[in-house]
């Protein structure tokens, strides 16, 4: 286990002492001593402990070695932005092909949406899945399809799906882009994005229905992000027309009605 030396790496950032660090979590110096200096390994509880105070998960907490991140590393997690949001890290992702070997787009149903979480990277998850080809869409771009559920993103309404496109480097997504967003806690969910990842090491998340507040998640939290594309929908959307395009639309009207009678009279 790396975990003594990954705590003594971790205090140290934070430029505090074993005292500080041991008051804070409500143990004694000699305590946590011992777990820095290996003589004794930390209990579950003490372990969650560790995770929070630092903001980094337990597994990488006793299994990954940071004395061999970057700086660039250890500095998002002196933000508490573990997660690599630039996508320098390759980022796992399974595509299906045809045998054209041309990508297909994997199409989430409602029922598959569940396990999404925990089988996104899962072959055996993907490939009992419906997949269809758009062949207007960019060949060197990964496409998937996610169910919606709800009332909170008009015009898409429930039962639509939407085709979105995987974003490596989060950074790069701009304000008001609409995304498909999968989150550990509420697994999918599509949103008007903001990007506060610089002040915030979040992201706010918007619906276009106004009965919905706003909220935040933060990028730790975040499994995986697809930018709008286009979506699918059983529904033709509501078309209205303002008091000027009615008046329009009614002296047309009235001049077609107009030119009508004119043609009956001569004739």
């Amino acid at each position: 286990m790396e975990i003594g030396n990954n705590l003594k790496i971790l205090r140290k950032r934070l430029k505090k002492s074993q005292e500080e660090v041991a008051q804070d979590l409500n143990l004694t110096r000699s305590t946590y001593s011992g777990y820095e200096n290996g003589v004794a390994q930390p209990n579950l509880e003490n372990l969650i402990a560790f995770s929070d105070y630092y903001k980094v998960p337990i597994d990488d907490l006793v299994r990954k070695d940071f004395e061999t991140f970057s700086e660039n590393e250890m500095e998002r997690i002196d933000k508490g932005l573990y997660t690599d949001v630039k996508g320098q890290k390759l980022r796992v992702l399974t595509s299906l092909v045809n045998d054209q070997d041309e990508e297909l787009i994997e199409m989430i149903s409602m029922k598959a949406s569940a396990g999404y979480t925990s089988g996104y990277a899962d072959p055996d998850y993907l490939k009992v899945l419906p997949t269809f080809h758009l062949p207007f869409l960019s060949k060197s771009k990964k496409y998937r399809s996610f169910p919606i559920q709800g009332d909170s993103m008009p015009p898409v309404v429930e039962g639509s799906y939407v085709v979105a496109e995987f974003v490596q480097n989060w950074m790069t997504i701009r304000n008001a882009t609409p995304c498909i967003v999968v989150t550990k806690e509420d697994g999918i969910v599509f949103k008007i994005v903001h990007n506060l990842l610089d002040s915030k090491q979040s992201f706010q998340l918007c619906s276009t229905n106004p009965f919905y507040s706003p909220y935040f998640v933060h990028a730790n939290d975040i499994i995986e992000i697809w930018k709008f594309v286009n979506y699918i929908s059983p529904e033709l959307p509501e078309v209205r027309l303002d008091d000027n395009d009615l008046s329009k639309s009614l002296q047309e009207l009235q001049k077609e009605v107009h030119e009508l009678k004119s043609m009956m009279t001569r004739s």
